[in-house]
């Protein structure tokens, strides 16, 4: 008897779908430059403020432009996936950073797809997905092929801070998907919310921890004003609206192309070497990304000479 031959399922929204998952990867790519700009332009031992001024000025610039404002059970919304998408989300990654070698905590952090994966079939109630999870797993070993190095040191409270890290990027991912967008609230409002939440909720733990600003010099302003407007204001309305619009599993791979442009960036502009095992790593995450995309392999039956099916 001859096997059913594997099929795979037409995209959904064809073309649409293919130009609304491009520009949501732009949040990824553009999250990937953080790493350069902030290690040749920012003051160094200030991480916090500078993801304060990624959030705060970026969400308020927002709510200027939209208008809009949350209503009803929203205020409560908007606050917690603020503070799980930026506020929580930001420290966990610089202590993660500051623990670990960046090899290390990006690894970690690239294990929030294998989460959210997870938080789809418990949270939203999807089917599981081996496809998914096997992808996600695949991708999160090549970001490590690409960015561990053999002189990384494992720390408990880096480690700690990676993984909640990734918890923290996965339950609000889930959550923002399960929420959706309230009707007639457009992706600029809706990130402007999340972002002024998560920049309050930032603003004292960054007085608290790092205490006065940095002197802010040319380069400086420079940075900042990438980070906020480039990678606060316009990455965030793209991730929200992608996360809002397209499979949520689909999106959280995506994330995987931070670590990869990071790494890419270190070798084009500071001289970083990537040898043959980063560049298998490079290669195993993106099938990763691209297979994330796809809809799962079916089987479907396969006709007889006689018409029928088996």
């Amino acid at each position: 008897m001859p096997r059913p031959a594997l099929r795979w399922g037409p995209t959904v929204g064809g073309r649409a779908t293919l130009a609304r998952t491009a520009a949501t990867a732009i949040a990824p790519s553009v999250w990937g430059t953080t790493y350069v700009v902030t290690t040749e332009l920012l003051p160094p031992g200030h991480p916090l403020f500078a993801g304060l001024l990624r959030a705060l000025p970026a969400g308020l610039v927002a709510l200027v432009i939209a208008r809009t404002l949350p209503r009803g059970v929203w205020w409560a919304r908007a606050t917690a996936l603020g503070v799980l998408n930026i506020g929580l989300f930001l420290p966990l990654l610089f202590v993660a950073a500051e623990r670990l070698p960046g090899g290390v905590a990006a690894t970690l952090t690239a294990t929030q797809p294998l989460g959210v994966a997870v938080l789809a079939v418990t949270v939203l109630r999807e089917s599981p997905s081996v496809w998914r999870f096997a992808w996600g797993a695949i991708g999160a070993v090549g970001v490590g092929l690409v960015v561990i190095g053999p002189e990384a040191r494992f720390g408990a409270v880096g480690i700690v801070a990676g993984l909640a890290c990734a918890a923290t990027m996965a339950f609000g991912i889930t959550l923002t998907k399960r929420w959706g967008r309230p009707a007639g609230v457009g992706p600029t409002a809706f990130a402007g919310w999340q972002l002024t939440a998560g920049g309050l909720f930032l603003l004292p733990v960054t007085l608290l921890v790092e205490g006065s600003p940095p002197a802010i010099d040319a380069a400086a302003a420079l940075g900042y004003l990438w980070l906020g407007l480039v990678g606060g204001l316009v990455t965030y309305v793209l991730w929200f609206r992608g996360i809002t619009s397209l499979p949520v599993t689909n999106v959280a791979v995506l994330g995987l192309l931070s670590p990869l442009v990071a790494a890419a960036l270190g070798a084009v502009l500071l001289g970083q070497t990537l040898g043959p095992i980063q560049l298998a790593g490079f290669a195993l995450s993106l099938a990763a990304i691209v297979a994330g995309q796809l809809p799962a392999p079916t089987r479907s039956p396969v006709l007889t000479s006689k018409g029928t099916s088996q």
